[in-house]
């Protein structure tokens, strides 16, 4: 069920953006809806890559001595 939200947005970038989506066949409201989706969506992909490469990590019988990949997230 689809949920309406209320954003604040300045005036001049709402402007800038409705002529862009009018150029792009879509609504303000679409692109937003697909930009939230792509985000949830990359964020998602990163998270199994990581746990993929974690698993690797634990499993592998490479010889890394005592050194181990840092686990920091980097921005």
């Amino acid at each position: 069920m689809a949920k309406n939200i209320t954003l604040a947005i300045d005036e001049d970038l709402l402007a800038k953006v409705r002529v862009l989506a009018a150029m792009k066949r879509t609504s303000v409201n679409e692109m937003v809806r697909e930009f939230l989706t792509r985000l949830v969506e990359q964020e998602r992909t990163r998270d199994e890559a990581r746990e993929a490469l974690l698993r690797l990590m634990e499993t592998s019988e490479g010889r890394l001595g005592d050194w181990r990949p840092s686990l920091e997230v980097l921005p």
